[in-house]
């Protein structure tokens, strides 16, 4: 069975417009002596579990906190660390060459213990590991399927990540982490150049014997999110892959 194709024929509020709930950000000390930022968002009632959003290539952008602000709107607790805290930025607003080179910069390790204080932080809130989940978006959804490669959680959300079969900066590709996946994993993604890329990306996480799916929305770009449909279609993939998993 290959890659899923969908098609979204109801124009829809796009997930960047969903605003429910308010947002805060936080500062967690690390031991490297680096202050850790986290953008979070709390349920109106009691949570279903926690989520971890890890953010765009620009960073900790308005569509990120719009996103935080509405997964917390359905029952869940959010956080989302700010990967480039030691460079002292949250969001980038130069050229692709400011962005590459701050990407270039990542350490693979530090990117994980970033995710790790973002994780713990819930289970200090009372979220058990089975009702934790990762969503990343382009940079952040690479990291998503590394994080679930190498950690034990109950979901996990790939919307148009990068470095597929070449590393994007210092991260592993994810044909090589896909394998390794730990628990369920859904990619979700625009148009590719290389479509036989997905199927493989898709083939090297079966190989994991978790639960996956990764579908594609054909006609629209990396970003598809520009398009109302389509980007309402995403949005509820990703949250009833969450309500199914994290239980």
């Amino acid at each position: 069975m290959g890659v899923t194709v969908a098609r979204a024929t109801n124009p829809a509020p796009t997930w960047k417009a969903v605003l429910m709930s308010e947002i805060r950000t936080e500062a967690v000390p690390l031991v490297d002596g680096s202050d850790l930022r986290l953008t979070v968002a709390e349920p109106d009632g009691p949570a279903r579990g926690g989520i971890v959003v890890l953010h765009e290539a620009r960073g900790v952008t308005d569509t990120v906190r719009r996103l935080v602000e509405g997964i917390a709107g359905d029952g869940w607790l959010v956080v989302a660390p700010h990967l480039y805290h030691r460079d002292g930025a949250d969001e980038l607003d130069g050229d692709r060459a400011e962005v590459d080179d701050h990407v270039a910069r990542l350490d693979g390790e530090q990117v994980m213990a970033d995710t790790d204080t973002a994780f713990g932080w819930l289970a200090e809130h009372e979220v058990s590991a089975d009702r934790m989940g990762v969503v990343g978006f382009d940079l952040g959804g690479s990291v998503a399927m590394l994080v679930a490669a190498r950690r034990t959680l109950g979901a996990a959300v790939t919307v148009a990540g990068g470095g597929i079969s070449e590393p994007l900066g210092p991260l592993p590709t994810l044909v090589s982490a896909a394998p390794e996946l730990t628990c369920p994993w859904l990619g979700i993604y625009g148009d590719r150049d290389d479509a036989d890329e997905l199927d493989g990306l898709l083939t090297a996480a079966r190989e994991s014997e978790v639960a996956t799916d990764l579908v594609t929305y054909p006609g629209r770009g990396h970003r598809f999110d520009d398009d109302p449909g389509t980007a309402e279609d995403a949005w509820q993939r990703m949250l009833n892959w969450f309500d199914s998993h994290l239980r």
